[in-house]
């Protein structure tokens, strides 16, 4: 019968330690879950966000946009009626140099 308690005892003893074997490898796993959560934490606040642009900015934006617009279509007009002119003035004095031309003749 000793002999059964002192199996009982051994087998005691070596749950007890594995309990504490348990308890540290627990308390290990813990730390290195927090220690990996603090340095992804860090990790991902460590670029700078840009701010987003306020409903103000793209009014402000469009408003840029189509005041550009009309001034490029006011241009485009412009080169135009420059263009038309220049044809004008080009045919008016071919055909003044034509009568030129024959009364010289």
């Amino acid at each position: 019968m000793s002999d059964a308690l002192e199996k009982a005892e051994a087998a005691a003893r070596e749950a007890a330690a594995n309990t504490d074997v348990a308890r540290i490898a627990l308390a290990a796993l813990e730390l290195a879950k927090t220690t990996q959560q603090s340095a992804s934490q860090h990790h991902q606040c460590e670029h700078q966000h840009k701010a987003r642009r306020s409903a103000g900015e793209w009014i402000g934006i469009a408003c840029a946009v189509c005041v550009g617009g009309v001034g490029i279509a006011f241009a485009s007009l412009a080169l135009a009626i420059l263009g038309g002119t220049a044809a004008i003035v080009v045919l008016v004095l071919r055909s003044m140099w034509t009568d030129y031309q024959r009364k010289g003749r």
